[in-house]
């Protein structure tokens, strides 16, 4: 439990709080998508999804990112399922 609330803390430094723009949401999407996945593996996290949907579109999982001006959410699922249909992230 310890583990899954320091990567949930860890991700929400991604998120802009209270609707402002951040850094991030001027990023491409694949590209902060890699430095969360990055961020993930190396907290140890096996199994898991990282999506790419519109904004207003996350469904189930949690964003941990903002990209494409905005426009776009980053959503993480544990376990790999989303009903946002994301990309899963495979263990290695």
């Amino acid at each position: 439990m310890q583990k899954l609330a320091a990567v949930i803390a860890v991700l929400g430094m991604s998120v802009c709080a209270a609707g402002q723009a951040t850094p991030s949401a001027k990023k491409p999407c694949e590209n902060l998508k890699a430095e969360i996945a990055k961020k993930l593996d190396e907290k140890g996290v096996k199994v898991y999804t990282l999506g790419v949907v519109d904004k207003g579109k996350e469904g189930d999982g949690k964003v941990v990112g903002i990209c494409d001006g905005g426009t776009k959410s980053i959503v993480y699922s544990r376990g790999g399922s989303a009903s946002a249909q994301p990309e899963a992230k495979k263990p290695q």
